[in-house]
């Protein structure tokens, strides 16, 4: 088998100035762990001038479309990494797919608006990406053996020379504006409870979206973001027409690792203190809330099924349960689910199974998208679906893409959201969309 070749390069813990050089490159991707504030994440991976563009046609089906990913991973060739390196990226795919993609693998009324009109997938097949892992504190461009010599070299110079780009700038021109009344927001809240009343379902997650008609340029936005609220599975990536996907992402959808699966879903949030005591007590909160505990409990159990479905016969195990992690603006519950892919399957048959994550749907999963699609008035685009890479070994991790926002067409969308349960009380629900994103809308509003 064939085998990458590694150049070094001075180790950066913050990937914004790596990413700087290449921002305005075809298919510049980023996707960062939050460095060097937040210290969860491992590696940081970037990209651009892909061999290929890939998106998921209208009327395409969700298999069709990951046989091509598949496709074109084969065309690329399979290679090792030199050893001694321990990087998660050899070649290979990277991009998003949006929360709609699931109605490529999914039978989902078509109810809800696409007012967005963003392609419901879009990857990028890259023969190189500067990987930084900050365990070992290194930085390194990893060249694939299909990259020719001459644009290995180039890159080489690209980034060994100094760069001084002019700072950029973003703004809004006006508040971000929910598109739900409080009153909208609380019928919808009474309808799922119906629902769930009548024995459709244990829970729905409900999400709002907010918007606001901005200027600029949306690096400069994502900048201000992930100083103000770092976290592990953050990501830029960019579209065509000046456009980016912009997350800040706590959570983890799955990760493929030498064949071992694992899934982080998030379900319970509680807002930080404003003092060291009060944020002790919202944490002790969650931590023993039986509705919080109940809803994460419901989830878990739906990724065990989810990842059965293609993992080996008796190897999905739930590891950890109700486990607390701390961000700047809220603390939240997270479990572990993990499996061993099995022997006839691979991460796209995984990502068949399992999309779109359940912590962001509902249970039965099924069931709560059709409910979704009813109650939110649009199409969520790129909320709630994952930003992924996938390599020619098949190594893969993705993101569930909350706290995400869309810049396209001169405006910018952000979603808040949570999982409705029978005993939810609306107010609360509601004050937690908005716990969710006010870091994210105020670090706009003040740009």
């Amino acid at each position: 088998m064939s085998t990458c070749s590694v150049y070094p390069l001075p180790y950066r813990a913050n990937p914004a100035e790596f990413f700087a050089v290449i921002r305005h490159a075809p298919g510049a991707v980023l996707l960062d762990s939050g460095r060097p504030m937040a210290v969860r994440g491992r590696y940081d991976l970037l990209s651009a001038w892909p061999e290929a563009i890939l998106t998921v046609g209208p009327d395409e089906s969700g298999g069709d479309f990951l046989q091509r990913l598949r496709k074109n991973l084969t065309q690329l060739g399979q290679a090792t990494l030199p050893d001694g390196y321990d990087l998660p990226f050899a070649g290979g795919l990277i991009g998003y797919l949006s929360y709609d993609f699931g109605r490529h693998l999914e039978q989902v009324s078509h109810l809800a608006v696409d007012d967005l009109h963003l392609p419901d997938a879009r990857f990028g097949l890259y023969a190189w990406a500067l990987v930084s892992d900050h365990q070992v504190q290194t930085s390194q461009l990893v060249f694939h053996p299909a990259l020719a010599d001459s644009e290995r070299q180039r890159l080489i110079n690209v980034f060994s020379q100094a760069q001084n780009d002019a700072p950029t700038t973003f703004k809004l021109h006006g508040p971000m504006i929910p598109d739900l009344s409080a009153e909208a927001y609380h019928q919808a809240i009474i309808r799922i409870q119906d629902y769930i009343q009548a024995g459709d379902c244990y829970q729905v997650n409900f999400a709002q979206r907010f918007r606001a008609p901005c200027i600029g340029d949306p690096w400069a936005a994502y900048c201000a973001l992930r100083e103000a609220c770092p976290t592990p599975f953050s990501g830029f990536q960019s579209l065509p027409d000046d456009g980016a996907v912009l997350s800040l992402s706590p959570e983890r959808f799955v990760r493929i690792s030498e064949r071992q699966v694992e899934t982080r879903p998030i379900k319970g949030t509680r807002p930080r203190g404003l003092t060291p005591e009060e944020d002790a007590a919202n944490a002790a909160e969650l931590l023993a809330s039986p509705k919080d505990r109940a809803e994460n409990l419901m989830i878990v159990d739906l990724l065990r099924n989810d990842l059965g479905r293609s993992c080996r016969i008796g190897s999905v195990k739930v590891p950890e349960l109700f486990s607390l992690e701390s961000y700047p603006n809220v603390h939240h519950l997270v479990s572990s689910v993990t499996g061993v892919l099995a022997d006839d399957k691979d991460a796209l048959d995984l990502i068949a199974g399992s999309f779109p994550g359940g912590s962001i749907t509902g249970a039965p999963k099924i069931r709560a998208m059709q409910i979704i699609d009813e109650l939110e008035p649009t199409r969520r685009g790129l909320y709630c679906g994952s930003l992924v890479y996938l390599d020619v070994r098949g190594e893969m991790d993705s993101s569930i893409a909350i706290r995400s926002l869309l810049v396209k067409d001169g405006q910018v969308c952000c979603w808040g959201g949570g999982g409705i349960v029978a005993d939810s009380e609306w107010q609360a629900e509601y004050q937690e969309s908005l716990t969710k994103v006010r870091v994210l809308l105020q670090t706009l509003e003040s740009l």
